[in-house]
């Protein structure tokens, strides 16, 4: 286990730094702020553990990226759910770290307080420059945040790499589940003020979304479920469904629940397509085949 150039752990060589020694951050499922202390109480805890003057300046740029400056004089009672692991994460990262470690860091908070949180583990994805590892069971998390996806079960790695491929392989069963998606990176290239819409920019064309309050050239990630699109075979005349592409079919799976799973490239770009197994033969889908696919919905995650 190597960081940067600093070997951590190495069982040929009998190496083993003690955990007390590496430099890391540690966001638990729950905040564990000291009760009795206040935000600021909590986050000074954390630097005089590595270093013996504390210096409020140090923190501001955390402090400012996930917005509780105005929170410092408060207790933990008085912070809702967001704001406790928000401070939380702040405490890791008082540590300065060289890799974040976070166990589910919103699986102890409701929907709301979920959503409340993520746009700031999004800015702290942007921004750090340290790597981070974060455990999840949530697919929305993963397609907002990860870079690389490792998937496990049975504490045994069953695919590893970059999100839009690791989502996309047939021979897992995430690929199945009714959440399946493919994510895309996209740069706003458009708003249609006059219908609502913004479009973007990805890698094999362009895509009409609900409108986006951000500026053009602003980058951000779709979300694409694969019960969201259907395929045919010639491109509609007419159709209320805005975002119809070119396609071309790279692999099928079948779930043996008359749910097929179909692989598909538009120019280098992976989507996947959940149709039924009756839908499939009628059509008489095949590897390689060109189609045209129609994309109902999309949803932004950053």
């Amino acid at each position: 286990l190597q960081i940067n150039d600093k070997l951590w752990q190495d069982s040929k060589k009998n190496l083993f730094l003690p955990t007390h020694k590496r430099p890391l951050g540690y966001v638990f499922q729950e905040a564990n702020l000291f009760p009795h202390l206040t935000v600021s109480g909590n986050l000074q805890f954390g630097l005089k553990r590595i270093r013996k003057s504390c210096n409020a300046n140090d923190l501001q740029p955390i402090l400012e990226l996930l917005g509780i400056d105005h929170l410092l004089n408060r207790l933990p009672e008085r912070l809702s759910g967001g704001e406790r692991q928000r401070v939380a994460i702040a405490r890791a990262l008082a540590l300065d770290p060289e890799i974040l470690l976070m166990d589910e860091p919103l699986a102890a908070l409701d929907y709301k307080r979920k959503q409340e949180i993520l746009p700031f583990l999004s800015r702290l994805h942007q921004h750090l420059a340290i790597p981070v590892l974060y455990v999840t069971h949530s697919q929305q998390e993963v397609a907002q945040l990860a870079d690389t996806l490792v998937i496990i079960e049975d504490g045994k790695s069953l695919a590893v790499g970059p999100i839009s491929e690791t989502l996309s392989r047939l021979d897992i069963s995430l690929t199945q589940d009714r959440e399946a998606n493919t994510v895309w990176p996209a740069t706003i290239i458009e708003h249609e003020i006059d219908y609502h819409l913004t479009r973007v920019d990805f890698i094999g064309g362009t895509l009409s979304l609900p409108m986006i309050d951000a500026a053009i050239g602003t980058k951000l990630r779709v979300q694409i479920f694969a019960r969201d699109v259907s395929i045919t075979l010639d491109l509609p005349n007419t159709s209320s469904i805005l975002n119809i592409l070119p396609a071309r079919i790279i692999e099928l799976s079948d779930d043996n629940n008359g749910q097929r799973v179909v692989k598909l490239e538009i120019d280098k770009q992976i989507l996947l397509a959940h149709i039924t197994l009756k839908s499939s033969l009628l059509l008489n889908l095949q590897t390689d085949m060109s189609v045209y696919v129609q994309i109902k919905g999309t949803s932004i995650v950053n």
